[in-house]
């Protein structure tokens, strides 16, 4: 029983006191409680969590937004991705990564838009914005149904955007060849049908797949390629390609530009883990399609489940493995070439020229595999003079890197051969330029020993 005495009670009896501050009460707990679920960044609203991301329970969902978005409009402007003259085209494959890539690059034209409609004199134009699908069910078994429904998600998607307008591509796979689909069918079947190995055959369609969009792009005058990779995406790149063979060339995939290709590739995702991405999707109710390919043996899908078993067990695990790999010198195309275009704002630019590769920074590279256009280590690149009188395709073979001689191309001259002549014309002009320099150069180092026209052989 507690005292009422008036003067100081001795007996140590607390129980009707007032609560000390070193005293907390359940309503304290129960702040502290609530106050460790809250947002990091705003501190107003719960934070989100089971996405299983780095950042899994940090943010609210509206931080969290905020966050993915900045780490892609961040990418953009410091790797000078994108300018107001240019025209982007942005490869939708209808999964989750292409979707958000997609997503921002639309909220980023989007507000220049809206800048442009608020400014006086509107000197700045905005950016045009495509969207390309590639359609592969000629080499792969997707169901047909299937197909036509995501063709008709695919629609609804883009033309559900708000102004300004994208145009939307709906391209199949064979278009590599020629405007002829049904020849271009053929032949492409024909050359996917001479790559035995499973590892060879997604590789090889991976090669085909770029030269479409490097088409598509270049025919309708775009001049920025975007693709969704992410950083969950990248990982698994990192260890395939190290198991495959290809370390020399594996830091030129991995940066944020790709610029050795007549079209610029660049990847704004490139710090975004899937996981990520996939909340930002379910969150915004963003819809995305997913093919049905059938099971894979492949490296590829080997290490992609590997890669993400790790990541299961340590958020970080992706993270660490692209930062690694990311210690690798890039090449000098890893950048955008330098604007000098006058409406290009001089913000942009001096942000381009600070953070562009400088040359020591870099790694250069004149000889490039013929098939995935891999740049070649000086041990891969082919003595010409010992290779006068080859067969175009036996030269093509000794010309393309050896990852791509292992997984892809056929081991005996003959099916070499019948692999050369189902090859795309772009590809086949593209060794014949690589043959056409070799021997310029060649003639140029027996210059000295070579008769001019006046001349006679004495």
């Amino acid at each position: 029983m507690a005292c009422n005495g008036a003067g100081g009670c001795q007996s140590g009896c607390y129980k009707d006191e007032e609560p000390t501050s070193d005293q907390p009460t359940a309503s304290s707990e129960t702040d502290s409680r609530s106050s460790s679920n809250l947002c990091i960044k705003c501190k107003l609203n719960d934070a989100i969590s089971g996405y299983g991301g780095i950042d899994d329970g940090r943010f609210c969902a509206d931080c969290f937004k905020s966050n993915l978005f900045g780490k892609f409009r961040f990418a953009v402007t410091s790797n000078a991705m994108i300018s107001p003259t240019d025209k982007v085209l942005v490869a939708f494959s209808g999964g989750p990564s292409s979707r958000v890539a997609l997503q921002f690059v639309h909220d980023m034209q989007e507000r220049a838009h809206k800048n442009f409609e608020a400014s006086r004199d509107r000197s700045l134009p905005v950016f045009g914005v495509g969207v390309v699908f590639i359609d592969e069910t000629a080499v792969l078994p997707i169901p047909s149904h299937e197909m036509e429904e995501a063709v008709e998600v695919i629609n609804l998607i883009v033309s559900s955007l708000s102004p300004p307008r994208k145009e939307l591509h709906l391209v199949p796979i064979e278009t590599v060849y020629s405007s002829d689909s049904t020849d271009g069918k053929e032949r492409l079947i024909e050359l996917m049908n001479a790559v035995s190995d499973p590892t060879g055959r997604e590789d090889m369609l991976l090669c085909l797949r770029m030269l479409a969009l490097q088409k598509v792009a270049s025919e309708f005058g775009y001049n920025r390629i975007v693709l969704g990779s992410c950083i969950s995406r990248i990982a698994a790149h990192v260890v395939s390609a190290t198991v495959k063979g290809q370390g020399y060339s594996l830091p030129a995939d991995i940066q944020y530009v790709d610029a050795r290709w007549e079209i610029p590739v660049v990847l704004p995702l490139r710090d975004c883990f899937a996981q990520e991405i996939n909340m930002f999707c379910w969150l915004d109710s963003l819809k995305t399609i997913k093919l049905s390919t059938g099971p894979s043996s492949s490296i590829n899908s080997l290490v992609s489940s590997f890669v993400a078993l790790l990541q299961e067990e340590n958020p970080s695990r992706e993270s660490t493995i692209v930062r690694t790999a990311g210690k690798l010198i890039p090449f000098h195309f890893n950048r955008i070439p330098e604007i000098v275009d006058g409406n290009v704002p001089l913000a942009t630019r001096r942000r381009q020229k600070r953070y562009n590769l400088k040359s020591n920074e870099s790694v250069s590279s004149e000889s490039f595999c013929l098939l995935c256009n891999s740049p070649l280590d000086k041990s891969e690149i082919v003595d010409w003079s010992n290779h006068k009188n080859c067969k175009n395709s036996d030269t093509f073979y000794t010309s393309c890197c050896s990852s791509c001689q292992f997984q892809i191309l056929p081991p005996d001259s003959t099916s070499m051969e019948k692999f050369y002549m189902h090859l795309p014309h772009s590809v086949v002009s593209r060794a014949n330029q690589a043959n056409n320099g070799n021997l310029k150069a060649l003639r140029e180092q027996i210059q000295d020993c070579l008769l001019s026209d006046g001349e006679e052989e004495t």
